[in-house]
C-alpha cells in the first residue's frame, strides 16, 4: 500500500512538472503571437497612410486568424494547466491513461467556461481604430456609441492593476509575475518574500480572492510584459482624450 502511494505520488509529480514546463512553451508562443498581431497593426496603419485600403483589409483578415489561433493555444494552454494540476494515475500500474482523450476532454471544458472571444473582439477593436484614426482622428467610428467605446476601451486581460503587495500599480512593477492559478499580477520579490514567511503556500492577497498561492506556479510569461505595455498605451490615450477634451472646454469658454 505504501509503494502504491508512493509511486502515484510520484507519477503525479512527474506529470506536473511536465506540464508546468509544456505551459510555459505555449505562453511563449502566445507572446510571439501577440508581438506578430502588433506588428500586422502597424503594418496596416502604414498601409492605410498610403490609401492601399484593399492590402488593409488583407491585413486584417491576417490579423483574425491570428487571433483564432491564439485562442485555441490558450485553450490548450489552460488545458495542459488544469490536466497537470488534477492528474491521478490509474490504481492499477497496468492501467494507461489515455492523455489525449483527457486533454480533449479538459480543452472542451475550458472552452465552454472561456471568455477569449471576448477579449479577441476587444483586439480587433483596437486593430480597427488604429486603422480609421489614421484620417477620422476623433471620430467615432461607423455604427460605433459611446457605451461601445467604454466597454472596449477598457478591455484588458489584466485583473488587477495594483500588486496588493508592494502597493504598486502593474505598469511600475520592475519584475512583475503571474500565479497560474489566479492569474493576478505581483512584484516578484515582494510575493515570493509573501509567501516564504507563510511556509511557502498562502492565500491569495487580493481581496475576495480563494485561491492558494504557490512559490512553484508562478512561471515566466512572455504574454504579461506585453500586455502591461499595452495597459500603459490605453492609459496614455486615455489621458490624452482627457486633455484634449479639456482643451476644447477651454475654447468654448472663451
Amino acid at each position: 500500500m505504501a509503494w502504491t502511494s508512493a509511486r502515484t505520488h510520484s507519477t503525479a509529480g512527474r506529470i506536473r512538472t511536465a506540464a508546468t514546463t509544456l505551459y510555459s512553451d505555449n505562453q511563449s508562443l502566445l507572446g510571439d503571437i501577440r508581438k506578430s498581431f502588433n506588428l500586422l497593426k502597424d503594418v496596416a496603419v502604414d498601409l492605410e497612410k498610403a490609401n492601399q485600403f484593399d492590402k488593409v483589409k488583407e491585413i486584417e483578415n491576417a490579423a483574425v486568424e491570428l487571433l483564432a489561433t491564439c485562442d485555441h493555444c490558450m485553450l490548450l494552454s489552460s488545458a495542459i494547466q488544469s490536466v497537470g494540476n488534477n492528474y491521478e494515475p490509474p490504481p492499477e500500474p497496468s492501467q494507461l491513461t489515455d492523455f489525449e482523450k483527457l486533454l480533449k476532454t479538459e480543452v472542451a471544458k475550458q472552452k465552454a467556461k472561456s471568455s477569449s472571444s471576448t477579449a479577441n473582439q476587444s483586439m480587433i477593436r483596437q486593430f480597427r481604430e488604429a486603422v480609421w484614426n489614421v484620417h477620422h482622428a476623433g471620430q467615432p467610428m461607423p455604427g460605433d456609441d459611446q457605451d461601445d467605446i467604454v466597454m472596449t476601451s477598457t478591455d484588458s486581460n489584466i485583473r488587477n492593476t495594483t500588486c496588493p503587495v508592494s502597493g504598486k500599480h502593474v505598469t511600475d512593477l520592475e519584475n512583475p509575475v503571474r500565479s497560474i492559478d489566479c492569474k493576478h499580477i505581483y512584484q516578484q520579490k515582494e510575493i515570493m518574500h509573501y509567501l516564504r514567511a507563510k511556509g511557502g503556500r498562502g492565500p491569495c492577497p487580493i481581496a475576495g480572492c480563494p485561491r492558494m498561492l504557490q512559490a512553484d506556479k508562478f512561471v515566466p510569461d512572455p504574454l504579461l510584459p506585453l500586455e502591461i505595455q499595452e495597459l500603459r498605451d490605453m492609459m496614455q490615450h486615455q489621458t490624452s482624450d482627457t486633455n484634449a477634451i479639456e482643451d476644447f472646454t477651454l475654447l468654448d469658454e472663451d
